[in-house]
Order: C-alpha cells, then sequence, then structure tokens
C-alpha cells in the first residue's frame, strides 16, 4: 500500500485550499478501519461536514443505531492519539494528519453491555474488548484471562476436537498480549468444558467476565503522584481509578468527584466524601502527566466519562473552562458536551421497534508469526517481565517506565513487559500482523466502499457527478478488494512568491526583542505576586491562599524553590564569612 510521498503532499496542498469557490463541490476520500481488522469503510466527505456525519455514516453501515457508545479515532503527526470531536469541523481537527484514516472504537463502554437494546451492539463491544485483551489494556490475572481466551477460542473454532485440536494448537494463536505456556494450558483446559456452546452463548460468557474487571473500559495513562512514584490513571464508568504495579490501588467514585481541571502538566481532581449526613471531607489530589497535551486529553477524557454516565440530560451540562490558571501558558482549555448521555440513550431507544439486525460474525484470530522483526512498533519482548501488564496511554508521547507491571516472581513470568508496548501505532500494528500472517492474501482485507481510489491516500475532486449524501458523505455498500484500488493523479499547485529574506529577518529581531521584554516583565510581576500572596499575612488575600490550587502550587513548587534559594543563600553567606 506505498503510496509517493509528493503525491500526497500535492493532493494535501490541493484539499486544504479553503475558501475557494470550488470548496462546495471538492469530495475528500477518507477510510475507517473497523474492530475486526478485515474491513474498512470508506466514504467522501467536503471540508465543511463535521465529524457526526462520518461517525453517522460508519454505523450506518454497520446498521447501528446506539451510535453514542462509539467514536473514530485518528493518531497525529507526534504519534498521540485522538477522539474525533463530532461538533467540529472533520478537516480543522485533521491539520497534522496524513493519512486520512480513521479507527472505529468504543468510546464509553457501558456499565451493563446486557441493557444495550440490540445483540449487533453487543457484538461489537465484544470485538473492542477482544481488542483490549489482546493488546493488554483488559487486565486481568492468568486464571481470568485464560478463561476469556478459551471463550474466544469456543466463538472461532468451534467445539474442542481432539483430533482435531492437537497438542498446544493455542500456541499458533495470538488471543493475549504475551501467552504463556501455562495459559495456553489453561486455555486448552477451559475450551475442552465448553462443548456445544454457541458464539451467542460464549460471547454472553466474555462480556459478563470482562465487565467485572477493574480494568473494564479503562485506558491507562502513565502519571506520578505526588511523592514521585510512578503509576497509571484510569477512567471508565465507575471513575477514577489508579494503579500502582499490577494491583488498582485507588478508585474515586464518580459522586466523590466535585471538580475536575488540570494546570500545566498537573491534573487535579477536587473530591468530597460524606462521613455521615452532617459531616463531609473535602480533599484534592493531583497526577503529573508526561506533558501538557496529555494532561489536556486526560481531563477531557475524564469530563467527557463523568458527564456521559452521571448526568439525566446534556441540555443542562453548561460549558467547562480550566487550564487558564495564572501559572498557565495555554491560555486553557474550553469543553462543551456534545451528544447525548446514556439516560438519555435508553430512553429514547426504549420506543423504539424495528426488527432486530442479524450479526454477522468474522473470525478474526491471528496466527503468531514465525518471525517478526524488532522495530519501535514491535520492540524486543522482555523475557523477565510479568503477565499482561498495563499498556502505554494512547493520550501520551513515548513513556518507558521503569518497573515492570507484571505478576512478578511467580510461575506466570515470561510476558512481554507492555508498558513498551506502542498502542499509539495499534493499527498499524495490526495491519502489519495480518500482511505477515496471509502474505498472498491481499484480498482479505476488504473496503465497504467501492468509490475510492486509493487507500490511506488523500484525492481531491474539483466537481464531481457522484452522489453526495446529505451532510456531504458519500455512500456505497459494495466490498472491493484492496488490491483492485487503483491510484489517482493530482496537477501540481502554484504559490505566490515568498518575501524577501532580509525583510523576514528585521520583521523577526523586532518581534523577538518585543516578546523577549514582554516575557521578562510577566516573569517579574508574577514572581513578585507569588511572594506577596505566600509571605504576607494580608486578610484580603487569605481566601486566595486557601484555594486547593493555590495550596497544591505551594506545596510542589514554591516551598522546594524557597528552600534551595534559602541553602545557596546560605551557603554564600558562610562561604564569604
Amino acid at each position: 500500500f506505498k503510496i509517493k510521498k509528493n503525491q500526497i503532499l500535492t493532493n494535501s496542498k490541493n484539499m486544504l485550499k479553503f475558501g475557494s469557490k470550488n470548496d462546495v463541490n471538492s469530495v475528500i476520500k477518507v477510510s475507517v478501519r473497523l474492530l475486526d481488522d478485515s474491513e474498512m469503510v470508506e466514504c467522501d466527505i467536503q471540508p465543511h461536514c463535521k465529524g457526526k456525519y462520518l461517525l453517522d455514516h460508519v454505523c450506518n453501515q454497520l446498521n447501528l443505531i446506539e451510535v453514542d457508545y462509539f467514536g473514530l479515532r485518528f493518531t497525529d503527526s507526534h504519534k498521540i492519539r485522538h477522539w474525533l470531536d463530532p461538533s467540529k469541523n472533520i478537516m480543522k481537527q485533521l491539520k497534522d494528519v496524513d493519512p486520512l484514516q480513521f479507527s472505529f472504537r468504543v468510546k464509553f463502554y457501558p456499565p451493563d453491555p446486557f441493557k444495550l437494546k440490540e445483540d449487533i451492539t453487543r457484538y461489537q463491544i465484544y470485538l473492542q474488548l477482544k481488542r483490549d485483551l489482546l493488546h493488554g489494556r483488559l487486565y486481568c490475572d492468568p486464571n481470568a484471562a485464560a478463561q476469556l481466551g478459551a471463550y474466544i477460542l469456543q466463538e472461532e473454532l468451534g467445539d474442542f476436537n481432539p483430533e482435531e485440536h492437537v497438542g498446544n494448537y493455542v500456541s499458533e494463536l495470538k488471543i493475549l498480549l504475551k501467552q504463556t505456556t501455562y495459559i495456553e494450558e489453561k486455555m486448552i483446559e477451559f475450551h475442552s468444558k465448553l462443548v456445544e456452546q454457541t458464539p451467542e452463548q460464549v460471547e454472553t460468557a466474555f462480556l459478563r467476565k470482562a465487565a467485572c474487571l477493574d480494568t473494564y473500559g479503562v485506558d491507562p495513562q502513565p502519571v506520578k503522584d505526588h511523592a514521585g512514584n510512578q503509576m497509571y490513571l484510569g477512567i471508565n464508568h465507575t471513575g477514577i481509578l489508579t494503579f500502582l504495579g499490577n494491583r488498582r490501588t485507588t478508585r474515586y467514585l464518580w459522586k466523590q468527584v466535585q471538580n475536575i481541571n488540570y494546570e500545566g502538566k498537573m491534573f487535579i481532581v477536587h473530591l468530597v466524601f460524606y462521613e455521615d449526613p452532617r459531616t463531609k471531607r473535602k480533599e484534592t489530589v493531583g497526577f503529573k502527566c508526561d506533558s501538557g497535551l496529555a494532561c489536556r486529553l486526560v481531563w477531557r477524557a475524564a469530563l467527557e466519562q463523568k458527564l456521559f454516565f452521571t448526568c439525566v440530560s446534556s441540555s443542562q451540562i453548561p460549558p467547562v473552562l480550566s487550564g487558564g490558571g495564572l501559572f498557565s501558558w495555554g491560555g486553557g482549555a474550553k469543553f462543551k458536551y456534545q451528544g447525548r448521555v446514556q439516560l438519555e440513550i435508553m430512553e429514547d431507544l426504549s420506543a423504539l421497534k424495528r426488527e432486530e439486525p442479524r450479526v454477522t460474525r468474522t473470525h478474526s484470530l491471528r496466527r503468531k508469526p514465525a518471525s517478526v522483526p524488532a522495530t519501535p512498533s514491535t520492540p524486543v519482548p522482555n523475557e523477565s517481565s510479568g503477565y499482561s501488564s498495563l499498556p502505554r496511554s494512547n493520550y501520551s508521547t513515548d513513556f518507558r517506565s521503569p518497573d515492570g507491571l507484571g505478576v512478578g516472581g511467580s510461575h506466570y513470568s515470561g510476558s512481554e513487559c507492555t508498558n513498551t508496548l506502542e498502542t499509539v501505532a495499534e493499527d498499524a500494528e495490526s495491519a502489519r500482523q495480518r500482511l505477515q500472517d496471509h502474505p498472498d492474501n491481499s484480498s482479505e482485507y476488504t473496503v465497504r466502499d467501492s468509490s475510492c481510489e486509493q487507500l490511506n491516500s488523500i484525492s481531491y475532486i474539483g466537481s464531481t457527478s457522484g452522489a453526495v449524501l446529505p451532510g456531504g458523505v458519500g455512500s456505497s455498500r459494495r466490498s472491493t478488494p484492496i488490491n483492485n484500488i487503483h491510484t489517482s493523479t493530482v496537477s501540481s499547485v502554484s504559490y505566490p512568491p515568498l518575501p524577501s529574506h532580509s525583510s523576514i529577518t528585521s520583521r523577526s529581531l523586532v518581534l523577538s526583542r518585543i516578546f523577549l521584554n514582554a516575557l521578562l516583565l510577566a516573569t517579574l510581576l508574577v514572581l513578585v505576586a507569588t511572594v506577596l500572596v505566600f509571605e504576607t499575612d494580608l486578610n484580603l488575600l487569605s481566601p486566595v491562599k486557601r484555594t486547593p490550587e493555590m495550596m497544591l502550587l505551594r506545596r510542589e513548587f514554591y516551598e522546594p524553590c524557597k528552600k534551595y534559594v534559602r541553602s545557596k543563600l546560605t551557603a554564600l553567606y558562610q562561604g564569604l564569612g
């Protein structure tokens, strides 16, 4: 699927000429990878289309009506994964994305999958949980992992047959992130006891088991606590969870979370605990993320999960502003919840009656390759680490934990340390794995839309005669093998002449001088204001000093800096004396 780089750049430049007269007629081709990794949905969008059009189109192709549980993910040029915002323009969210490819994923994991209206929705949840188990996000003990793996074997292979399933037949299949011999033997034992279980029955058992795990619906984020200890932060329908090593340490329920905000890299949770009807205790906890962007994405994910599962009506949710404090350089982030909440979905669909769609199951078990070269996306396994530790988050940039998260020191050891797992490249890894498993069968990967001209490419069409759905999304249902897709050509683009180098240099020097002077003045004012707040006893400043943010700032930054400066001045004074 190689695409020439200059062709992609030319296509992108042609496509992103917003504001021109031909924008209304231009069509952009995008592709969406489905959960089973065997098909892709392709459709045409127009530059003004919002994310909701694309999500609705994909769900329409899959015959799903419980759309709000799902979302579309994409990876930017920095290998950071984002959710496509349904309320915003698609192209404005994809400034650093090339090619235009999305992944259809479960965004809100239902607390009870069996309260969903249709089986076809539950099947998509099942496919997502299979992926989570494969990539290490659905962490569990080895016995539970073997049970879940046995359900997958029964659903994919059918009844255990001693004549066909000889020896360790599981060793050839890829079900878990890293399978030990012990777990594979337990899988075979459980699989042999599931005779005559239908795919529907084992999927039901799988969902019941998975929904009870602490890591159900969790996408782990590497953070540090106030003491600098490395841990993982998880968010799901129950609340905010922390994991240290291979165990869950704390769980803050949504009813205990009063407010969520962030300052720079610090993700801050304000808690309230009701010890009795008359007494309540407030507490503030902070977690330091890997970067400011990672912190903002965690904050947004926490808000979305809390509002989706706890609010009665989306129309009553006000906009939320955070990250715009005195010491924040980003100017803050504004969040406005879009779409329905869980209670609204259940109420809206309770009266809807339609014939139950038929579930088309696909066999997606992967076979282990004979050898996989070590690359940044397929690292060399650490054989000394424990089973199925929590993976690196989808929100942050590259991170390496000093400690393995496995079950160390037991006979379950021998699996890959999953904090070296590149989950940001999960979808690309899946495609490479499928090619390695079936090098001569490229037609196995099918596209649900025959209108495309190049997979994973960006095409610009000045005026198309093809039909476009309302909202600008093209539609087609016929499946097309990938090896039948041909490449389109695009004409070159001319650009206006650039300004002279000397004018740019002089203007840059003036702007740099102004910026540096303003920065020095602002830094001085901030230092003076900080000392004034923390070192004076003015009654006017007392409410400010008692706020959780200022208390956290004083404990984490001001006092250590003050102690450091004092020690240096003392040493200097003693040296002079």
